[in-house]
């Protein structure tokens, strides 16, 4: 439903690669609550995806940009602003890769090479995009930042393997550069753990059916839609979230605060008498 939420502002969406995506999800969302957009993402997912459909639905440019490249980045704020014709006022992250899940290296024999390319890619591409439009200025003052995480940052969870260090680096990054930014212009940083949800990317990890499975038994009002987790991204880019800044919000149906549930109980019992 429509009601201008967003109208007038600007925002810059990192990470839709197709129609599964949270961060298509939250394109359109924004869209349709009035926003501008410029749309980008690595070189490779621009080429693999269909961004450019996404584009045309939601009027947007797309700008490619390799966020471990500040260059990149420079080049990509600078043409954001460009085009708004002044600064930003939101950015979604929404960027995740592990190439230790990629390739079936378990966590107690991760290569560490490959560990780093995923911290830099996953993480701290957080805190070069934060420093880009640190140092060029380029957010408005009570501007709103969100990146995407995950519970595996607060707990473990058997096969999300590295990227569960990754997504705890994701919201140290929030929280930290959170401090400096809300002092000085009054912009908010945030995370979001979202319920486990069926994109291209969350379906690389070992047993994520399962995941998905147990999270749904687990959650007293089920697993978060993406749709949902892109409305709830519209309303932290709001000015109805002014005073919210360095947390790490759980969006997950309740799954985070649920010790065991009967569905749990039940189904293990079950699978105790032989049912």
């Amino acid at each position: 439903m429509a009601n201008n939420l967003l109208q007038g502002k600007k925002g810059i969406i990192f990470g839709a690669l197709d129609e599964k995506s949270i961060a298509w999800k939250t394109a359109l969302a924004c869209h349709e609550q009035g926003a501008q957009l410029v749309l980008t993402n690595a070189p490779v997912a621009l080429r693999m995806g269909e961004i450019n459909k996404l584009a045309e639905a939601v009027n947007a440019p797309v700008i490619g940009a390799d966020v471990t490249n500040m260059d990149d980045l420079k080049k990509l704020f600078e043409g954001a602003m460009e085009h708004f014709g002044g600064k930003i006022d939101f950015v979604l992250h929404s960027i995740g890769m592990s190439l230790n899940v990629r390739k079936g290296k378990p966590y107690t024999d991760i290569n560490y090479e490959w560990n780093q390319k995923t911290l830099d890619i996953s993480s701290m591409s957080l805190h070069r995009v934060l420093r880009t439009a640190w140092e060029m200025d380029a957010l408005s003052e009570w501007g709103s930042v969100v990146a995407l995480s995950y519970i595996a940052a607060q707990r473990s969870f058997p096969d999300y393997n590295e990227m569960a260090d990754a997504k705890a680096l994701l919201e140290s990054v929030a929280r930290s550069f959170g401090y400096y930014y809300g002092n000085r212009n009054k912009v908010r940083i945030n995370t979001i753990s979202q319920s486990p949800t069926r994109t291209t990317a969350g379906s690389g990890v070992k047993g994520f059916d399962g995941f998905i499975e147990y999270a749904e038994k687990m959650s007293p009002l089920g697993n978060a839609p993406a749709e949902a987790c892109a409305n709830y991204c519209v309303f932290m880019f709001s000015d109805l979230s002014r005073y919210i800044t360095m947390q790490n919000l759980f969006h997950d149906g309740g799954f985070s605060f649920v010790g065991v549930s009967e569905a749990i109980i039940n189904g293990i019992e079950a699978a105790n008498k032989g049912e």
